[in-house]
């Protein structure tokens, strides 16, 4: 497949306008700006863009939700919080594509009716942050942002605001609460940010990829864009493959492309010749699976059929040589310590997975350990104000499910054999 979000990203000078304008940079801006707001609305619902963040929401419909709101201002905010372990899709974009962002940017905001765009950026990424505020600059310089983009009377002005490290801001809410000066914790919605979210005005959230395919949409238009990858979630992927492997890698990819095809076919197989044991294929929160269920679609609608989730497209692959006790510990820990404090279930249920796992793992498990680790994340799953609780839930819940024998045999030796 030709590549459109890592497009001339092998030029070392791809971040600057000038090449991304000699590689056809901003013409999808001039061809939306002879469109009215509602079509291209029309056009991004048509095409079946589902948001890359993680919920995979359709992105159109989310956009009429926000278009249907009469309040001003209206604001458009870029989630570029890439906080989950194992994702590191968006950086890419950011670093070596940021004029690709921006134009994705002014078109949504243009056909959204936004006049203000904030993209909310990781804090560990201070590269990306300079880059993207020369392109940005760069762009207010070409009349691209501004009071009247072309001349054409529409106005777009775009900011970037670092994040401090919180894996929580990933969640649009909490996102928004930072973004005004407060600590970064989820809204009980509704309302959703839709009809009140910055400044309690209607407000977009999209993730860096999602926004990144907008440009290429208008430019090929709907039809020819839902042609790509799978027909319910249709549109190029970016997948980033870490772990036991060969090639790990960012590597964009249609829709739909099995979990098998990404390891063996894109990355080269298993590093050193070694045997899959299991891979999280959408970040560290997504289910595990086992070696013997990587058969499946990585879309939207495919994965929980497949008993997981295509979450951000993180895939972590895991050889025979690890301790997958040790993994769940891990994740938990990661957990635990990002959890935001707000509602008791994540708060505390997450510091009790994690005690009860570093006991198992660390020698000193108990017989009955591994049914109180089933219960306590049964009593948080579903209990939670935001994602986080349930994620930890399910961390554990899946761990135990496909590798119930490694937990059990921890606790039966008091040790770890993989040490």
């Amino acid at each position: 497949m030709e590549k459109t979000l890592l497009k001339n990203i092998e030029n070392p000078k791809s971040a600057d306008i000038n090449e991304y304008m000699n590689a056809g940079g901003y013409k999808a801006l001039r061809k939306a700006f002879e469109m009215k707001p509602a079509d291209i609305v029309e056009e991004v619902k048509r095409s079946g863009l589902r948001g890359r963040g993680g919920a995979g929401f359709p992105t159109g419909m989310k956009w009429s939700f926000a278009v249907a709101t009469t309040d001003r201002p209206k604001y458009l905010l870029c989630n570029a919080d890439e906080g989950e372990p194992g994702t590191f899709k968006d950086r890419p974009i950011l670093e070596k594509n940021p004029h690709l962002l921006i134009e994705g940017m002014i078109i949504s905001g243009y056909a959204l009716g936004a006049e203000y765009g904030y993209v909310y950026l990781r804090g560990e990424y201070p590269e990306a942050n300079d880059i993207l505020l020369n392109a940005i600059k760069q762009s207010y310089e070409k009349g691209y942002l501004g009071e009247s983009i072309l001349g054409k009377g529409a106005r777009f002005h775009l900011y970037v605001h670092q994040g401090a490290g919180a894996y929580i801001c990933g969640e649009e809410t909490a996102l928004i609460e930072s973004l005004e000066g407060k600590k970064g914790q989820p809204r009980i919605r509704p309302p959703f940010p839709v009809n009140r979210g910055y400044l309690q005005k209607p407000t977009v959230v999209n993730n860096v990829e999602t926004l990144s395919n907008v440009p290429y949409i208008i430019e090929v238009g709907s039809e020819a864009y839902s042609k790509i990858g799978s027909p319910d979630c249709p549109g190029p992927k970016l997948y980033c493959v870490s772990g036991h492997l060969e090639k790990p890698g960012v590597y964009e990819l249609p829709m739909g492309t099995t979990l098998r095809d990404i390891i063996y076919t894109h990355c080269g197989g298993i590093k050193g010749g070694k045997q899959l044991k299991a891979v999280i294929p959408g970040g560290i929160t997504a289910p595990v699976l086992p070696a013997d269920k990587i058969d499946c679609p990585m879309d939207f609608v495919n994965m929980p059929k497949h008993g997981s989730m295509l979450g951000s497209g993180a895939v972590i692959v895991m050889d025979e040589s690890v301790c997958l006790v040790k993994v769940c510990y891990r994740a938990l820990k990661f957990l635990e310590h990002e959890s935001c404090g707000k509602c008791t279930p994540c708060r505390e249920g997450t510091g009790w997975l994690r005690n009860i796992l570093g006991r198992i793992e660390y020698g000193e498990g108990r017989e009955e350990d591994v049914e109180l680790l089933l219960s306590v994340a049964s009593n948080m799953m579903g209990k939670t104000f935001c994602p986080l609780g349930d994620g930890a839930a399910s961390v554990v819940q899946n761990f135990i499910k496909h590798f119930r024998n490694e937990f059990e045999e921890h606790i039966k030796n008091a040790k770890c054999r993989f040490r």
